[in-house]
């Protein structure tokens, strides 16, 4: 290939790598999935958070036409959650769920996956926060019963 046309060719793709990027092509990586069981009827839930604070809560990311989106405290608390779980997720923490547990859970990152229940033995600090977080997200951002 000449010069010429590897320098249009280049040109091309760079037109439309712009060209989506304008017309919102490109997306925020994930900080963290994470998917809630239990017996309780309102339990399974599927949270995505964004690291634009951005939110898909079973898979629905609006509500009554508007996107679902985190405040910039509770953003900032998802990210501070998810950097507290590089450890756990690197290491694939399980947790076994003690008799009488509500909740299972497990969350996903770039780091690997961590499994607890809400009352699992030795959790650390992280996971109760994250419990927390998807309770306060699941009512407030996605309007969720619970």
């Amino acid at each position: 290939m000449s010069a010429r046309r590897l320098a249009l060719a280049a040109a091309a793709a760079l037109a439309l790598a712009t060209q989506a990027v304008a017309c919102g092509g490109i997306t925020a990586p994930d900080l963290f999935v994470v998917q809630r069981s239990g017996a309780s009827p309102h339990a399974r839930l599927t949270l995505l958070v964004n690291e634009e604070g951005g939110v898909t809560c079973n898979g629905a990311a609006k509500r009554a036409g508007r996107k679902l989106k985190l405040s910039d405290p509770a953003l900032i608390e998802a990210r501070e959650i998810q950097e507290e779980l590089k450890e756990p997720a690197s290491e694939h923490l399980s947790l076994a769920p003690k008799a009488g547990s509500v909740f299972s859970y497990s969350v996903r990152d770039q780091d690997g996956t961590v499994r607890f229940g809400d009352n699992s033995a030795r959790q650390p600090k992280v996971l109760r926060q994250l419990a927390l977080f998807v309770l306060k997200a699941s009512q407030g951002v996605c309007g969720l019963p619970e």
